[in-house]
C-alpha cells in the first residue's frame, strides 16, 4: 500500500528571509524607478573643471620644461667633459711614452757604475759631457713624473664629475617621463569633459573665447604705453607676429608655444637669452609690483607658484599663449592671479 506522506513545509526562519528578500526588491525596483538619472554636467560645469585641469597641465609642463632645459644643458657638459678626458688621456700617453724613451735612454747610458765608466773612458772630457747630459735627462724625468702624476689626478677628476652628470642625466630623463605622462594625464581627462559636450554647447564654449580675446585686443592701447626698452619693444613686436598661433605643451616656436616658449622665444628674436621657463623667469629681471608700472614688454608672472607668463600689451592686458586649445593671444590681467612683472 502506498504511503501518502505530507509535503514537508518550509521552515518559519526560510520563510521569513524569502519574504524579507522579495520585500527589498520591491523596494529596490521602486527606488530605481524613480530615481532621478544621472545629471550631466552642464558646459559652465565642464569649462571650471577643464580651466582647473588646464592649470594642473601647465605646472606639469613648466616643470617637463625645466627638465628639458637641465638635460640639454647636462648633455652639453658630458660631451665638453668627454672631449677634454679623451684629449687628456691622449696626453697622458704621449707623456708616458716620453718617460718610457727617458727610461730607456738612461739605462743605456747609465747601465756601469760612473767611476767604471771614468776608468775605462779613453776620453775623460767626452765622459764628462754624458754625465751632465745624465744629469740634464734625470730631471726632465723627474718633471715628467710630475706632469704624468697631476695630468692622472686631473683625469680622475673628470671622470668622477662626467660620471656624477650621467647620473644625473639619467635622474632627469626619468623625471622628464613622470612630468610628460602627468601632462598627457591632465589633458585626456580634459579632453573627455569636453567630449561630453553637445555641439552646441562646445561652440558657445567657442564663442565665449572668441569675444574675451576681442575684447582685449579692442583695450589694447600701445600708444598710450611706453615700451621698456628698445629691445623689449622688439620681443612685443615678435609676440605679436605670432598671434593667434596654437598653444602646444614643450613648445617654444616658432610656429606653436606654450607660455614660457612664447616669451622666450620672443625675446630671442630681440637678441636677449632669458630662461626656459616661467619660475626662472619670474628672477631674470627687475620685479615690478605695481602694475601702473608695467611697460609694454615686460614679463608679467601669474599664480603664486609662478607658472604663467606673458608679455604686458598695454592698458591692463597682456599678451600670451593660455593652455592647449587655445592659441596666443591677448587677455586682461585682472583674469589671472597677478604676482609681479619682471622687466628684462
Amino acid at each position: 500500500m502506498a504511503s501518502h506522506r505530507r509535503p514537508k513545509q518550509p521552515s518559519r526562519t526560510r520563510v521569513t528571509v524569502l519574504t524579507t528578500a522579495a520585500a527589498a526588491a520591491v523596494v529596490l525596483s521602486a527606488n530605481a524607478a524613480n530615481a532621478a538619472p544621472s545629471e550631466k554636467p552642464n558646459k559652465d560645469e565642464v569649462k571650471t573643471k577643464v580651466d582647473k585641469l588646464y592649470q594642473e597641465a601647465e605646472q606639469a609642463t613648466e616643470k617637463l620644461d625645466g627638465a628639458k632645459e637641465k638635460q640639454q644643458k647636462l648633455q652639453k657638459q658630458i660631451g665638453t667633459l668627454q672631449d677634454n678626458v679623451a684629449r687628456g688621456q691622449q696626453e697622458l700617453n704621449d707623456l708616458r711614452d716620453g718617460l718610457g724613451s727617458m727610461a730607456s735612454a738612461q739605462y743605456r747610458t747609465g747601465g756601469i757604475d760612473p767611476s767604471v765608466a771614468l776608468f775605462l773612458s779613453s776620453d775623460p772630457n767626452d765622459f764628462l759631457d754624458k754625465a751632465s747630459a745624465m744629469d740634464q735627462l734625470s730631471a726632465q724625468q723627474v718633471g715628467s713624473l710630475k706632469k704624468v702624476q697631476e695630468k692622472q689626478r686631473s683625469l680622475a677628476q673628470q671622470r668622477a664629475e662626467a660620471s656624477a652628470k650621467l647620473k644625473d642625466l639619467a635622474d632627469t630623463r626619468t623625471e622628464l617621463a613622470k612630468k610628460k605622462k602627468e601632462v598627457q594625464s591632465k589633458l585626456g581627462t580634459a579632453q573627455k569633459l569636453l567630449n561630453s559636450l553637445t555641439a552646441q554647447e562646445k561652440a558657445a564654449l567657442a564663442s565665449q573665447e572668441q569675444d574675451r580675446a576681442t575684447r582685449a585686443s579692442e583695450r589694447v592701447d600701445l600708444g598710450n604705453t611706453p615700451a621698456a626698452s628698445g629691445r623689449a619693444g622688439a620681443a612685443f613686436a615678435a609676440a605679436q607676429s605670432v598671434i593667434n598661433s596654437p598653444y602646444v605643451y614643450g613648445a617654444s616656436g616658432p610656429s606653436s608655444f606654450d607660455c614660457s616658449g612664447l616669451t622666450s622665444w620672443a625675446y630671442a628674436q630681440a637678441g636677449v637669452t632669458i630662461p626656459r621657463t616661467s619660475e626662472a623667469q619670474a628672477n631674470a629681471g627687475t620685479r615690478i609690483y605695481s602694475q601702473s608700472a608695467l611697460q609694454v614688454g615686460d614679463l608679467v608672472i601669474f599664480y603664486g607658484d609662478q607658472h604663467h607668463v606673458g608679455l604686458y600689451a598695454g592698458n591692463g592686458q597682456v599678451l600670451h599663449a593660455p593652455h592647449t586649445g587655445a592659441v596666443v593671444r591677448y587677455e586682461s590681467i585682472a583674469n589671472m592671479p597677478f604676482q609681479f612683472g619682471v622687466r628684462i
